[in-house]
């Protein structure tokens, strides 16, 4: 498995790493199956966050024997000093562990004010001194704030949605991470799974020595394919170009990525499926979707309470509301079309 340096950590990572989100989906034994292949076929770096329900839990049940050989990045969504303390020592007991290699602020409307005592900050820092972190990092999904965090020089990882759908804007984040020495995490990579061409994401994001994609895998198929890859790397060729624009035409504009920031729903609405279902329609499967579980599912979209809470905590400002609404409609069409 090639390895890259991760800014100036100096940590030498797995140029393909593993995202953890996903396996809150599946059991503590499917789990440790897989972070243990990920393990014994050179994968070293393991992300997951204290927001991921069990996933750190998993970590620890999976890894906790090779803990010295692996690095983890975990992430706090704290607002203060002293939740962050909370949440830190909750993470250390989950993953059995005494300490995480990398700790992330989890995508701040603002960044904190360093100079602020009880401010979560400070807090990473006290958490460096006391041995409990080794380095300090942050997360984002507005590019503004990623580009002031970097420039801070206060973090030494960042980490932001990058894929072969990325705007030549967020593409500039790769080069000031070069700038300042700071560790680039893509997550996203697969722009929560409306890229349906693995091979053509890799390739991209691969062009970039200092860019290290956290894969977000659940399946062992999925693994499967970013071990192949990595043993014989695509070349961003002609071919894999027409894919990427293809994806970027059918993609272009505002669209739900499945960041999931939006959830819970308090109507019950799977917001980050439902609001993509007219691309989903397109790109995976569509059989699945046209069963009756999946149709009551959609249906609960009528019971929107527009209460806003999905559009105030979407990072990409997506009047999400209005969008499940005309996703309803376009499901509908499709739905009578196909049955």
């Amino acid at each position: 498995m090639e390895r890259t340096r991760l800014g100036r950590t100096g940590l030498m990572v797995a140029r393909s790493s593993f995202g953890a989100l996903p396996i809150q989906r599946v059991s503590f034994d499917e789990a440790k199956e897989l972070l243990l292949k990920a393990y014994d076929n050179g994968i070293n770096f393991f992300d997951t966050a204290r927001a991921y329900t069990d996933s750190e839990e998993k970590i620890g049940y999976a890894l906790s024997e090779v803990r010295k050989d692996i690095i983890i990045a975990t992430k706090t969504f704290a607002s203060d000093k002293k939740t962050l303390f909370e949440h830190l020592e909750t993470s250390l007991k989950n993953m059995k562990t005494d300490y995480v290699d990398i700790l992330q602020l989890h995508n701040p409307a603002e960044l904190p004010d360093p100079n602020d005592p009880d401010s979560t900050y400070a807090g990473l820092l006290e958490a460096k001194k006391k041995g409990m972190i080794r380095f300090i990092g942050i997360t984002n999904h507005r590019i503004k704030t990623a580009m002031e965090a970097v420039a801070s020089e206060l973090y030494d990882t960042m980490q932001f949605p990058l894929s072969s759908l990325s705007s030549d804007v967020d593409l500039e984040l790769i080069e000031e991470c070069i700038k300042y020495d700071v560790g680039l995490i893509a997550m996203k990579a697969m722009s929560g799974g409306l890229i349906t061409n693995a091979a053509s994401t890799f390739a991209f994001l691969r062009q970039y020595e200092n860019v290290v994609p956290i894969w977000g895998i659940q399946r062992e198929r999925e693994l499967d394919e970013f071990l192949a890859l990595e043993k014989n790397p695509p070349v961003l060729d002609q071919a894999l170009w027409e894919v990427i624009n293809k994806d970027r035409g059918e993609l272009a504009g505002n669209f739900c990525r499945g960041c999931g920031y939006c959830m819970p729903c308090p109507a019950g609405i799977e917001i980050p499926t439902q609001a993509r279902i007219s691309l989903l329609l397109r790109r995976a499967p569509y059989q699945q979707f046209l069963q009756d579980a999946f149709r009551d599912k959609m249906e609960l979209i009528n019971k929107c309470i527009e209460c806003g809470q999905c559009r105030e905590h979407c990072p990409y400002k997506i009047d999400t509301p209005n969008l499940l609404k005309s996703q309803l409609a376009n499901y509908t069409e499709f739905y009578n079309e196909h049955m």
